[in-house]
């Protein structure tokens, strides 16, 4: 069938006798639908398998990826929007060069953005508005952090004018991330032992997807070249360079419990309740989704893996912004007409369990539907990234299970959250 007959086909109709059955079953060529959702495995950061990599490289991978995944030549995108936290400009000008050692043409314009743990979701919200608006045709959304190379900055810029300093709630912008999640405990009766089984679980879940081979289609095997020191026959070390292929995530861990993760101390506060068992791990990786007007992919013969519903960004008190999803996913919910049991799969980021599990008993979500993967604690949070790698981990998933409606949700650093729908097509 031509492309024009398959347009022809495609009409403004919205059926079913409820919202859940309308928003299934849209269709309309100006749809923004989703062509390809990849990601590359998410490594431990300063002592992983891509800590000889830098976030150019990993990028570098991914931007291709997508484009082979699509099935389209790069020179087809219009515009490739980046989410990133850490670099230096934003990782502007070695992004760009990713986008040319990807294969991408000079025509394929290339821009960051930085909405903190939001960045990589806010990149393929922009390309999805930029589409709606009749701006470009194809665009990228993606995302890339390597904490191996950027992480660690104060927590206090080195300057602020001491107006601004004193304005009600601005040092509040400021607060470790760690106090936050403290904050929300305690505001919000948040256990130390709930946050523990929250976090063994989430371990569990990744887990038991790993063995099932169930990230295997989202995942990009990335080839590196990494420094191995070791020692010679008269015991004195060296370095040696070795190929490998990394195609697994490297947080999950076996072995889990919620004894051993009540034996560690609190990390951001005494006799808190947040440690490194029960947040999200420091980490590094990168994710691309390719959109494109509905029009366009039939045109180009690519595969419609979902569709693009909406967005939504809500403000919070940055000392409690863990809670960002538990207004983001009801303020976007009500925007394309659906309740929360409405929706199959919440991948919502797990920053700390704390602010997760706040979310989840806040909008009485059922934890079968609730990251059924796994999320950041188990496979970590490479800031940037990681709202785009939710992308490809919950289209996978509703492919796997058949289901039509997911959300994608979290909070971030300065005070907020964010959240999307999406809707199956395969």
């Amino acid at each position: 069938m031509t492309s024009n007959k398959r347009l022809e086909q495609i009409k403004d109709h919205i059926t079913g006798s409820n919202p859940r059955d309308r928003l299934i079953n849209h269709r309309h060529p100006d749809d923004v639908v989703i062509v390809s959702a990849v990601r590359t495995p998410i490594c431990r950061a300063g002592k992983g398998g891509f800590k000889d990599m830098y976030p150019e490289d990993l990028l570098a991978v991914i931007l291709k990826a997508a484009a082979e995944r699509a099935k389209i030549d790069p020179k087809v995108v219009n515009d490739i929007q980046t989410g990133n936290v850490l670099q230096e400009l934003g990782g502007i000008k070695v992004g760009r060069a990713a986008m040319f050692a990807a294969g991408f043409p000079y025509t394929t314009t290339y821009g960051v953005l930085n909405r903190q743990c939001s960045s990589g979701l806010q990149a393929c919200n922009y390309v999805a508005n930029a589409i709606r608006a009749g701006e470009i045709d194809v665009g990228i959304g993606a995302g890339v952090e390597s904490m191996t190379h950027d992480y660690g900055s104060k927590s206090m810029p080195s300057r602020i004018s001491p107006e601004i300093k004193a304005a009600p709630g601005a040092a509040d912008v400021f607060f470790p991330m760690g106090i936050t999640s403290e904050n929300v405990a305690s505001q919000f009766l948040i256990s130390r032992e709930d946050q523990d089984q929250f976090a063994v679980e989430s371990h569990e879940k990744a887990l038991r997807a790993q063995e099932q081979g169930l990230f295997n289609a989202e995942i990009v095997p990335v080839k590196v070249t990494q420094k191995i020191t070791v020692k010679d026959e008269n015991g004195q070390e060296k370095q040696i360079v070795k190929e490998v292929v990394i195609s697994k995530d490297e947080g999950p861990r076996a072995g889990s419990t919620a004894e051993k993760l009540g034996k560690l101390k609190a990390v951001f506060k005494k006799d808190g309740s947040t440690t490194a068992g029960n947040a999200s791990q420091v980490s590094d990786g990168a994710a691309a989704v390719v959109l494109m007007r509905r029009s366009k992919a039939i045109e180009l013969g690519c595969p419609i893996l979902a569709r693009w519903c909406g967005a939504k960004v809500t403000g919070e008190r940055p000392s409690i912004m863990g809670i960002g999803p538990a207004t983001a996913i009801p303020a976007v919910l009500k925007n394309v007409g659906l309740q929360v049991d409405d929706v199959d799969i919440y991948e919502i980021n797990e920053a700390f369990a704390s602010q997760a599990l706040y979310c989840a008993r806040h909008l009485n979500i059922k934890p079968a539907k609730l990251n059924p993967k796994g999320g950041a604690i188990a496979l970590g949070h490479p800031l940037g990234m990681t709202g785009a790698r939710q992308m490809s981990t919950l289209i996978t998933q509703l492919h796997h299970t058949g289901q039509k409606i997911g959300v994608i949700s979290m909070c971030y650093g300065i005070g907020g959250g964010m959240a999307a729908v999406i809707v199956s097509e395969q």
